[in-house]
């Protein structure tokens, strides 16, 4: 391990709360279906189902806390108290789209998936959408009753089975658990996957800080098999029949490969302990996506597999932002006056909770270098290169490190 690395690992060991799973949950999972509809000015969200699976395979400590505010925040308070028991984060597909031209016109909805402990009594959720300002523009708040017999009890139903495991038994509680979802595999073609996971494993543990953290991961490959071969490619006037409904041009953008059937998706992994989502796309084209503490997409056979795949991670599990720029995008994502709540980018607006602490650098790894999330102006990133500004990169600079790492101890302390 580089002195660089034990440096950061050493100091990003964050306190552990008190609060004692077993007083509030069982261990089981409470999944959650919404709809969030709107356009470019307006945000609405709407409760559509709740269901149970087994295990719950989340953090058991800390449960209060948030690592990262996302765009988008889900708490569960007990109902009877008031005491906030639980509080995940995220950023959406929606809120993405909103930043398009296409929303300025025309109002769409779009499917979000969550899961949370099933609680032992009552609880209000509360589903927080927030804008570019940090503002919350959306807000529902319901009561879930665990007793409520409307709540579906679901079961595995896709093959499944682990692909690296941090420990000779599972330790769903100490563990990071991380599901590949396989994307237009037919039946014939699952030797395949099982190949394409063992290839996406090593490519995500062959960087640092991944590899000198990978005994606190379990992988598990899902295999969804698909009527057909392959995404769809709309713009070639193809779709295609596959599990996670998986499609290119996604906001008509050619390489945006997605999906926006996130409760399909759910479905999929039902009885599977996850954390997180690789949905691994049997297609040799260029295309995929992150999203933080949603879902990652990418594709199996492309040159540039490796790089894009580390890359996309560093989106969906740590919320890290872009560092290159193309000011491309309709709308600016990032305002002078609020700071990011991307731990790799600054508008300087509140530049000592960024990496102003590793200032000044003897090294010269670190420094404020502008242009990042897109935007060539105003945005300051932490080093010439990283794995989130270029494929050519070999490892994530020390401020990405440094992310990776403590969100890593918050999902792993107990």
């Amino acid at each position: 391990m580089s002195r660089l690395l034990f440096l950061l690992l050493s100091l990003c060991v964050l306190p552990v709360s008190g609060q004692r799973f077993s007083d509030f949950f069982e261990d089981r999972t409470l999944r959650l279906d919404y709809i969030l509809a709107g356009n470019s000015s307006e945000q609405h969200i709407y409760f559509r189902q709740a269901s149970v699976t087994s295990q719950w395979a989340g953090r058991k400590s800390r449960l209060s806390e948030m690592p990262l505010r996302g765009n988008g925040q889900l708490m569960v308070s007990s109902h009877a108290t008031g005491q906030l028991l639980y509080v995940t984060t995220f950023s959406t597909l929606f809120q993405e789209w909103q930043a398009t031209e296409e929303s300025t016109r025309l109002p769409k909805a779009f499917e979000a998936s969550f899961n949370v402990p099933l609680p032992l009594q009552s609880v209000d959720v509360s589903v927080t959408l927030t804008d570019f300002h940090n503002r919350v523009v959306g807000r529902l708040t319901h009561t879930i009753d665990p007793a409520d017999i409307l709540i579906r009890r679901l079961s595995a139903n896709i093959p499944h089975r682990y692909v690296w495991t941090a420990a000779d038994t599972l330790d769903l509680a100490s563990c990071i658990d991380l599901a590949i979802v396989a994307e237009g595999y037919t039946s014939a073609e699952m030797p395949k996957f099982y190949a394409d996971c063992q290839r996406a494993v090593d490519a995500l543990f062959a960087h640092e800080p991944f590899t000198s953290l990978k005994h606190r991961f379990n992988v598990v490959a899902v295999a969804a098999e698909s009527a057909d071969s392959g995404p769809s490619i709309p713009s070639e006037g193809l779709w295609r029949r596959t599990p996670a409904g998986t499609h290119y041009d996604t906001f008509y953008s050619r390489r945006y490969l997605m999906t926006e059937d996130m409760h399909r998706l759910y479905d999929l992994l039902s009885g599977v302990p996850f954390e997180h989502i690789i949905v691994l796309v049997n297609s040799g084209v260029y295309g995929g996506g992150g999203i933080f503490n949603q879902l990652l997409v990418t594709t199996s056979d492309h040159a540039t597999f490796s790089q894009v795949l580390v890359h996309e991670f560093g989106h969906s599990y740590a919320g890290l932002a872009d560092e290159y720029f193309y000011d491309e995008q309709y709308e600016e994502s990032y305002p002078a006056d609020t700071e990011p709540w991307e731990p790799n980018i600054t508008t300087k607006a509140d530049f000592q909770k960024k990496w102003a602490d590793l200032l000044p650098d003897a090294t010269g790894r670190v420094g404020l270098y502008e242009g990042g999330g897109n935007q060539s102006k105003g945005v300051w990133r932490p080093s010439p290169d990283c794995r989130m500004r270029t494929n050519e990169s070999p490892d994530f600079c020390p401020v990405c490190s440094r992310a990776i790492v403590r969100i890593t101890d918050f999902y792993t302390s107990q």
